[in-house]
């Protein structure tokens, strides 16, 4: 049952970060991950197979990282990332919602979406 719930969430995460402007979310084969890109940068890695132990990795705001995992014991310091700027949130969390974790997809989005190239922003732009 709990797997089900897990595989759930894959899909519909990667269908989220998908629909956000110029993402692309796909299995990368070299990292073994679903991959969150936009314009070649990362905003996000997640566990492509349900289990207990699957995440999705999140970039944040340093000290909003640090207030998060105080708060909720299934979100721990990012796993295979930089600890000051990301976090790892388990797939199997009951305590956060799927719109809360929308809602850090997006943050994480943006986040690297301003540190992108100002030409390849406004590219961007431009094509919208």
């Amino acid at each position: 049952m709990i797997n089900q719930a897990v595989i759930a969430r894959i899909k519909h995460f990667q269908k989220f970060g998908d629909s956000l402007p110029h993402a692309k979310v796909y299995f990368r084969e070299d990292w073994n991950t679903i991959y969150f890109d936009i314009s070649g940068k990362m905003f996000g890695l997640m566990s492509p197979t349900a289990s207990e132990k699957s995440i999705i990795t999140l970039k944040g705001d340093p000290n909003s990282n640090i207030e998060l995992r105080e708060m909720y014991s299934d979100i721990t310091e990012g796993y295979y990332a930089n600890k000051k700027h990301w976090n790892s949130i388990k797939l199997i969390t009951s305590a956060l919602s799927d719109q809360e974790i929308e809602k850090m997809i997006t943050h994480s989005y943006k986040l690297v979406y301003k540190n992108l190239p100002l030409s390849v922003r406004k590219a961007f732009t431009e094509s919208d």
